[in-house]
Formats: C-alpha cells, structure tokens, sequence
C-alpha cells in the first residue's frame, strides 16, 4: 500500500495561541502517490484510461509509474472521506436543505473505510465514524444546530492534522455559507497545510447571504483551497443546487485515478519536489488533468558525529 514520508512544520492547531511553538508531523511513506482527475472540456470525467496513458516528472526527471488504480474501489488505495460542514449563526435559515443534502451524500459513499466529521462554528468538534457508525454520523449532523461565529480556517487545519498519518486516498468535502470570522489559525497558515497534505479538496460555498465587499475575497480562497490539492470549487446561486453540486463531486470521486512512484532523488532533506503529471495520448489534448503540485520529500535527521 502506499505510503509517503513528509515532515511539514506545523504551526497552526484550532485553539492554538500566537506564539505557540512549531510542531512536527513526520508521515513515513515508501510510495509516492497522487489522485488524479481527468475530464474533457464540458468538466465531465473521462473513465477508461490505463498506466501508459500518463506521463510523471518530478522536478524534471521523469518517473516510472509502479501503482496505478482507475476508478475501482476495491483496487484502489483506501478511501478516507472528509466532511467539514459550517454550523454557524448563519447557517440557520439555509440548515435544513445542508442537512438533506450532506446526508444523501455520506450515505452514497459506502465504500469509504471511515468518515471524519469537522462540524464548525466558534468552535471546532472532530469526529470519526467507521461503517457501522453511519447511524452515529447521521443522527451527529441532524441534531446539531447552528449558533456562533465561523471559525473556517481551524476547523480546516484541525481535520488536516488529524488525519496526516491515514495512509490512502484523502478527500475533504468543505460546505460553508462565508468566510472566517473567529480563527486564532491565518489563511496562510491553512495554505502552508494543504500544500504539505495529500489531501484533494472539494469546497461548496454558498456566498449569496455575504455582502459584495467580501464575496469575492471569500471566493478567491475556497477556489485557492481546491487548486492546490487537485479539487474543485463550486458556488450555487441557491441552496437547492447543492444536492447536484454534491453529485458532481461523487462522479469525480468515482472516476478518479491513483499513480503511485519510488522517486529517484534519494535524498531526504524534507524540500519541496515540484510535480507534474500529463497524459501522453494526442487524442486527449483538449482534456484537463488535475492534481496536487508536488509534495514534501521525505525527511530524516542527520546522525550525530561520532567521537
């Protein structure tokens, strides 16, 4: 199974006071791997293609792909399934359409090996739910109701942290109604994250309650928060849009393809390896591929001299 090796200094925990100290999250991993999308120029996945069809280069050497899943949930890596759901004050009028929406959408994902629930307002509540607990996560979504502030940018870095040693694939399903409003965590705190993680971000933001003076800022950075890790962001015009939106997110969750690769750069100095895969077919030149940008190289502390 993959695994990957990343140290990622870590400034940020929900919570967390200014001038906390940095903290060190190592993840070993043997295995390189990156989740990849394929559509065509309506946005549709693009489903049947094969090992070759993909070319890897990392830091302009190219790799050999040695895993290769499509779409299989049996064959592929391990689904762990994100949910972070905004609960505050605001949320009230809109909340019983989210709930509907956010429960069809957990239960069609019966192929994930758990779910973690990041349910948000002033505070931050973390919780995971395995298969047989979907009783315990629906009745958890239904029974909490909004009140509070937004603290968009901990909930965010408090579900990153917790699941940064899950070995597989990571995909974080974000719903809020505007941006951040109460994190002790910066926005670029939470960009410093996702770009250590291999994690793919699928946000909804239902931006039409925000003033104009903030909308597009808070637009800017839900689309920044899916880029970076290969997502996509949406914004529907009216609640009712959601239950689609979500259906868009599980049709790429369905078609999406894992690569695995050992890196030839041996070395373990925890620096940043730019990545970049393509497809080879001349038939696809009109398809758009996403994917993370590269990842942390493996870190390990040189021995002290001996005497």
């Amino acid at each position: 199974m993959t695994r990957a090796s990343v140290l990622v200094l870590l400034a940020v925990s929900a919570g967390m006071t200014a001038g906390a100290q940095q903290r060190p999250i190592r993840v070993d991993i043997d295995l390189v791997h990156f989740g990849v999308t394929v559509t065509d120029k309506k946005g549709t996945p693009i489903t049947g293609l094969a090992a070759q069809d993909f070319e890897i280069v990392e830091s302009g050497t190219k790799q050999a792909v040695k895993f290769f899943a499509a779409g299989d949930p049996v064959a592929a890596p391990p689904l762990h399934l994100g949910f972070l759901v905004d609960m505050s004050g605001s949320m009230t009028a809109d909340i019983s359409d989210v709930r509907t929406a956010a429960i069809k959408f957990l239960k069609r994902n019966e192929h994930a090996v758990d779910v973690t629930l990041v349910d948000f307002d002033t505070e931050v509540r973390v919780a995971r739910y395995g298969p047989n607990d979907y009783p315990r996560l629906i009745e958890r979504i239904r029974s909490r109701r909004p009140d509070g502030w937004t603290a968009l940018y901990d909930a965010l870095g408090m579900y990153l942290i917790s699941v940064a040693t899950d070995v597989g694939q990571k995909i974080l399903v974000l719903y809020t109604d505007g941006g951040d409003t109460r994190s002790t965590t910066t926005y670029k705190d939470v960009v410093d994250l996702l770009r250590a993680s291999d994690v793919t971000v699928y946000a909804v933001g239902y931006l039409e309650h925000q003033p104009s003076s903030v909308k597009m800022d808070q637009r800017m950075q839900l689309q920044r928060f899916a880029q970076l890790t290969g997502g996509q962001a949406f914004f529907p015009m009216s609640v009712k849009e959601i239950d689609k939106l979500y259906d868009e997110v599980q049709r790429e969750i369905d078609a999406r393809y894992t690569l695995g690769y050992s890196s030839t750069n041996e070395r373990a100095d925890g620096a940043w390896r730019e990545v970049r895969i393509k497809l080879t077919r001349a038939d696809l030149k009109g398809a758009k591929l996403r994917t993370r940008g590269g990842y942390f190289a493996p870190f390990k502390e040189a021995s002290p001299p001996r005497h």
